[in-house]
Parts: C-alpha cells; sequence; structure tokens
C-alpha cells in the first residue's frame, strides 16, 4: 500500500486562508507525529504511512479540527487507528518484517527498553514524554480515562526502571 510521502495541495486551485493555514500546521508538527509514531509502532515505514494518513485526514477536517484542543494528539490517535486496522487486516497475510525505529538522535537502550512494554503502555509513555502532553490531553488523544492513562504511565514506568536497573547491573 503506498502513501503519498506529503499532503499537497492543488496548485491550480486558488489557496484559502485555512489551506494556508493547515501548510503551516503541517510543516510544524509532521515531523513530531512521526517519531511519536515511529517510536510507538517500532516501524518507521509504517510510521510514515499512519502519518500521512493522519494528515490527510487532518486536512479533509481542518475546519473542526484547528478548533480542538490538542491537535496533534488527535492526528497521532488517527495514525495509532490506522496503522492497528492497517495490522489487522495483513496480519493473517504475512508476518510484519523486523525493522529498527527511526528515532535517530534517540538512546538505542532506551528504545529496546520501550520495545518491551506492551502497545497500550508503549503509547501512553510516548504521548506523555515524547509528546509532552498532559494526563487530560492524552486520554482524549487514546481515548482513554485520565485514570487509565495514570495506571499505564505507573506500570510503564514501573517496568522500566526495573528493565533499566537489571541492564545496568549486568554492565
Amino acid at each position: 500500500m503506498q502513501m503519498p510521502s506529503a499532503v499537497t495541495l492543488s496548485a491550480a486551485a486558488p489557496r484559502s486562508d485555512a489551506a494556508a493555514e493547515f501548510e503551516e500546521f503541517y510543516a510544524g508538527q509532521r515531523e513530531r507525529v512521526f517519531r511519536a509514531l515511529a517510536v510507538t509502532l517500532r516501524d518507521p515505514t509504517l510510521a510514515a504511512e499512519a502519518t500521512d494518513e493522519a494528515m490527510a485526514r487532518g486536512y479533509a477536517r481542518w475546519a473542526q479540527l484547528r478548533t480542538h484542543a490538542n491537535p496533534g494528539g488527535w492526528l497521532y490517535r488517527v495514525g495509532l487507528n490506522w496503522a492497528t486496522s492497517w495490522w489487522r487486516k495483513v496480519r493473517r497475510e504475512r508476518p510484519l518484517p523486523e525493522s529498527e525505529p527511526a528515532a535517530d538522535s534517540a538512546d538505542p537502550t532506551a528504545l529496546a527498553l520501550l520495545d518491551t512494554l506492551p502497545l497500550a503502555q508503549r503509547s501512553v509513555v510516548v504521548c506523555r514524554v515524547l509528546l509532552q502532553l498532559s494526563t487530560a490531553e492524552t486520554a482524549a488523544a487514546l481515548s482513554l480515562s485520565e485514570g487509565t492513562v495514570k495506571s499505564r504511565l505507573s506500570r510503564a514506568l514501573s517496568h522500566l526502571r526495573a528493565a533499566l536497573h537489571d541492564e545496568e547491573g549486568t554492565r
């Protein structure tokens, strides 16, 4: 399944204020959403496709999205949902290839430890730490209650602390 690498606006169509506003938003948020999805999904190719799909859907709904409290969180959730649906469709056809996360500047040990978390916990950690969303914003982005966000984050951080302690003990 091939997705465009960027949202493009028709050169023949007159540029509206909304289109210009979305282009500015796109330029400022695309990389951030991509990195969050790449860390969560552990597949940079799938993350790029999910980001592009989320951005295309965001553009189509820009009139409503621009008034949203956290449009970046909304895009992250749309991309995550799209990737989850894609996984469900192809899981029976073929296994997903193993690939490296696309977070070049991230500590490889930290990424390896994140890989040990279940997707539900990893997505909460990515929202809270990488995207720097509040508990309420994370809950809204992931369609969870704030209590669920707190408990998943607590469990994930406990697991990461223990794994990091074990990692340091083996050095």
